[in-house]
């Protein structure tokens, strides 16, 4: 068969249809909307196994680092090819691995920037002359949603902090990157990961950014069960480092909210290296780099 996702770039459209294409193929893969965008473009989660709780992968937080969604579909094509044919992924038995288990991907957690990015006013709707001048008309460089808000920084741990941060580098408002918004959670794209983990048993969550093949894994001391060594375990398999983030991109994220909420690991995985957007045709190089970190996540 030929296969469902390439490393070519995809506007949400294209996104949308690969993952109505893969629940096709694949009747073991459920999807539904967990919720919409500020545009209004639905923000999707595809699930394997069946279990009561889950491990959360997701992708595509900034608009500029959408070649995570397309690496993290192509994943989850090759893992529903593996359980459907009983075959083997990175030397695992996919088939037995979620046993009991499940796992969850929100490839697409902030569709509208993903558009901005790679189309311009095209992309913004009624916004596209407030998203033009914002960008001064750059918008690969863009990250933030339509509303000019920083998913990555708008969760609810250490918010207050970093919005200091943010005004000691002259970000008062609505911009690019980096604004995290008028209050935590403020955001849908935000609200929908927030409810999905307060509606689950998340066993730990992953997402993947651009770029620096780093790995953030720690969030103020909090301990976590396994925490650190599960990051060494994805270090090992990927090649990556093991880092902090510095002082703009300390709290406000996804996985510093998770762990502080609920006390359990999550990661942040920098992919590639270069200048963002990454080109479209380097996902084939990152995901095999990252595919055996990927396959050995649903181990843990």
């Amino acid at each position: 068969m030929e296969p469902i996702v390439n490393f070519i770039e995809y506007d949400y459209s294209e996104y949308d249809k690969i993952i109505r294409d893969l629940s096709r193929r694949y009747p073991v893969l459920s999807v539904k909307t967990v919720g919409k965008s500020v545009f209004g473009r639905s923000i999707k989660a595809l699930t394997l196994g069946e279990s009561d709780s889950t491990v959360l992968y997701t992708a595509a937080f900034h608009g500029n680092e959408r070649i995570t969604a397309t690496v993290l579909l192509k994943f989850i094509e090759e893992l529903c090819e593996a359980v459907t044919n009983g075959r083997r992924l990175s030397d695992v038995d996919i088939k037995r691995a979620l046993l009991g288990k499940s796992v969850t991907f929100i490839p697409l957690v902030n569709p509208d920037g993903c558009e901005i990015s790679l189309k311009g006013a095209t992309g913004c709707g009624e916004k596209a002359d407030w998203v033009k001048r914002l960008s001064c008309g750059r918008y690969e460089n863009w990250k933030a949603n339509l509303r000019g808000v920083d998913i990555n920084h708008n969760f609810d741990a250490g918010w207050n902090a970093l919005r200091e941060t943010e005004q000691k580098n002259g970000i008062f408002g609505p911009a690019p990157a980096f604004f995290g918004g008028k209050r935590p959670h403020s955001e849908p794209e935000t609200a929908a990961l927030v409810d999905f983990c307060r509606s689950h048993t998340v066993r730990y969550v992953l997402s993947l950014h651009t770029q620096g093949e780093v790995i953030y894994w720690d969030y103020n001391n909090i301990p976590t069960h396994r925490g650190r060594r599960m990051a060494e375990i994805f270090a090992a398999s990927s090649g990556y480092a093991l880092d902090v983030p510095n002082a703009l991109s300390l709290g406000g994220g996804f996985k510093d909210w998770f762990i502080e909420t609920f006390h359990r690991p999550g990661f942040t995985v920098e992919l590639g290296k270069g200048k963002n957007p990454l080109p479209a045709e380097s996902g084939a190089e990152i995901y095999e780099r990252i595919k055996e970190m990927l396959t050995v996540g649903l181990l843990m």
